[in-house]
């Protein structure tokens, strides 16, 4: 028995009997040597793949939790030591209550906060784009603007109709007033027949996106991080110090 303990311990002392850091590096992001970011006053919170809400995804989704990223938005409004938040999409949509929910947590922190669209930021992804205090798209990014969807069983009643259309106006309500879109032309984009193959809706890219008043300016990482140093120094009282 003795003898089992010492084996034990000496496999827990041995590092070649753990995996290493190398190892370790590899199996979660693909490379043996990763960049090491400085102490920074920004966060980044990135929004990839879709929004996970209530109901579990299939394992083979590529997904974000919203359960994660709402402890991570009241951290930053909580730690003094941050002082700006940038949000990065590349997702496909999802969960539009979780997605709203988010939009929402990020429109009312008090912090500078700025967003990057990356490749696209489609569907429940667009309030989450606007929801910052500036946002940015790249030129070849995408957004698609489209109705509200269920899927799975649905009861055929008048009320089912009106609970959608009552979503659908959150939505729209809460894009048009982050944004600089008019409520007609973002109907008008959800509603475009035409424009997706199997859909109704609009995919806008880049400029596009700029040119509806949807997002502020086209632009990536370089210049999302000086527009957002530069609302945090706005946002800094004239001693240099904020106030908890």
């Amino acid at each position: 028995m003795d003898k089992d303990k010492d084996t034990q311990k000496q496999d827990e002392q041995d590092p070649s009997s753990q995996p290493s850091s190398l190892v370790q590096k590899i199996q979660q992001l693909g490379q043996s040597n990763v960049a090491q970011a400085p102490d920074s006053n920004i966060h980044v919170l990135s929004i990839i793949g879709q929004v996970e809400g209530h109901v579990t995804l299939p394992p083979q989704n590529k997904t974000t939790k919203y359960e994660h990223l709402i402890p991570q938005i009241i951290a930053v409004e909580q730690n003094p030591k941050i002082e700006g938040l940038i949000v990065i999409l590349n997702t496909v949509g999802g969960d539009v209550e979780a997605g709203l929910a988010v939009s929402e947590m990020i429109a009312s922190i008090s912090k500078p906060t700025v967003s990057i669209v990356l490749g696209g930021g489609h569907s429940i992804g667009v309030p989450i784009a606007v929801s910052t205090d500036f946002s940015f798209i790249a030129p070849t990014a995408t957004m698609t603007i489209h109705p509200i969807r269920l899927t799975g069983l649905v009861i055929g009643v008048p009320q089912t109709f009106e609970y959608l259309d009552k979503m659908q106006d959150r939505v729209i309500n809460f894009v048009t007033n982050h944004s600089n879109i008019k409520e007609e032309k973002f109907k008008e984009l959800m509603f475009e027949k035409g424009n997706l193959t199997r859909d109704i809706g609009t995919n806008v890219i880049g400029e596009d996106a700029v040119k509806y008043g949807l997002i502020n300016e086209v632009g990536g990482v370089q210049e999302a991080m000086v527009k957002l140093n530069g609302l945090i120094e706005a946002n800094k009282p004239e001693d240099g110090k904020f106030v908890q």
